[in-house]
């Protein structure tokens, strides 16, 4: 197969509440992406926009995006699988250079979730579950990764420090990305403190702390056949490795929780295999930390650790930017935000920098291969991409 490139990389500023509408908060992401690519709407042959459905008060956002953003009367399409929806929308990007059909592609992801209320945005996500016979018994995004949590702390002697440790990280990092939401220090004493606000419980053993928040936000990627990303950008980073995955949606249809999420490791087995490479090839990793015990999990999913020892990679601080497997050195998404449809286009941003040595002060020394893993739902949909100078 051709080498398929990556020529551009744009993301808005993650924020609590975008005062504008949805085609103006994607014209953000994607404005940057294109001065990076150096190219004009005229050379872009088709888009996808990718988000989860029902945050959005409009309807069939696609059309409607690519419009503002001088993209028609190119094709364009909508992708979605929830919090994956933009690295999905990678790999049919990728997909559509590779059969020959455009040369480059452009995909948008975005999410203004403050568009409803926390309540109403809580009861969607709920519904991205089994509508017959989980969501309606209240069972939320927090109490499903409160299940596993649990899970391995019985199987594996996890601590509740240990998951304050993957925040203390994540706000080491969070506190210098322009981007983020959240940039203030965390210390492990917060986690102890009764009038720390993230002390506080969400679902045992999972405290205020542990979870990530809701975000506006877009990211775009600029995907280009190798002819043209290598006539038209200096440094094009190239996609060496793809793998998805998806699991039964019930938690009754997933017999060991211990095991993490089944989509996470299935996904990562195929880009390790199409790229050639393992894990110990990995200079750099964006995981997908929605909560802190997600992040402790996709160490293990994706071999970085053993099973029950990811722990320990947190611990003895080998995931830090000097550590000896660097992961979400910009924050992850409890730092950053989770506007769920522009998550996986931010990972992938976040990870063509590094490769670039271009990540400023997340700067990690001399990556060569770099890891995005992107998960959709409560382990509903699993993404894994691996890019390479």
């Amino acid at each position: 197969m051709k080498k398929v490139g990556i020529i551009g990389v744009g993301q808005s500023a993650f924020v609590r509440g975008y005062p504008g509408a949805i085609r103006e908060l994607a014209f953000d992401g994607f404005k940057e992406a294109m001065e990076d690519a150096k190219i004009s709407v005229k050379d872009i042959d088709a888009s996808l926009i990718a988000s989860a459905p029902e945050y959005d008060k409009q309807r069939s956002p696609a059309g409607v995006i690519a419009e503002y953003l001088g993209l028609i009367p190119q094709p364009t399409c909508y992708i979605e699988t929830v919090c994956s929806s933009s690295s999905m929308g990678l790999m049919v990007a990728y997909s559509m250079i590779q059969a020959g059909l455009y040369d480059v592609v452009a995909v948008v992801g975005f999410q203004k979730m403050s568009e409803i209320s926390s309540m109403e945005v809580q009861e969607r996500m709920g519904r991205g579950a089994d509508i017959q016979w989980e969501s309606p018994f209240g069972t939320m995004m927090p109490a499903y990764y409160a299940m596993y949590a649990r899970a391995y702390m019985a199987g594996h002697g996890l601590t509740l420090d240990d998951l304050a440790k993957v925040r203390v990280k994540a706000a080491t990092y969070g506190q210098i990305n322009e981007k983020a939401v959240y940039r203030k220090a965390v210390k492990l004493e917060d986690f102890s403190d009764p009038e720390s606000r993230l002390s506080g419980p969400i679902a045992d053993p999972l405290r205020v702390g542990d979870c990530c928040a809701n975000a506006d936000g877009s990211s775009a990627i600029i995907v280009a056949s190798e002819e043209k990303a290598k006539a038209v950008c200096e440094k094009p980073i190239w996609i060496l490795g793809l793998g998805a995955a998806s699991e039964a949606v019930n938690m009754a249809g997933r017999p060991d929780l211990t095991g993490g999420l089944r989509v996470g490791i299935e996904a990562g087995k195929k880009a390790f295999k199409m790229a050639g490479l393992t894990p110990k090839d990995i200079d750099v990793a964006e995981v997908h930390d929605c909560f802190t015990i997600a992040e402790l999990m996709a160490y293990e999913n994706l071999g970085f650790a053993k099973p029950g020892e990811g722990k320990e990679l947190i611990q003895s601080k080998e995931t830090y930017k000097e550590g000896s497997i660097p992961i979400n050195v910009d924050g992850g998404l409890l730092s950053k935000g989770h506007p769920i449809g522009a998550t996986g286009g931010s990972q992938v941003r976040t990870i063509v920098l590094q490769l670039r040595g271009e990540a400023g002060p997340m700067q990690v020394k001399d990556p060569a291969i770099g890891l995005v893993h992107n998960i959709g739902g409560v382990g509903l949909y699993g993404n894994v991409t691996i890019l390479g100078r």
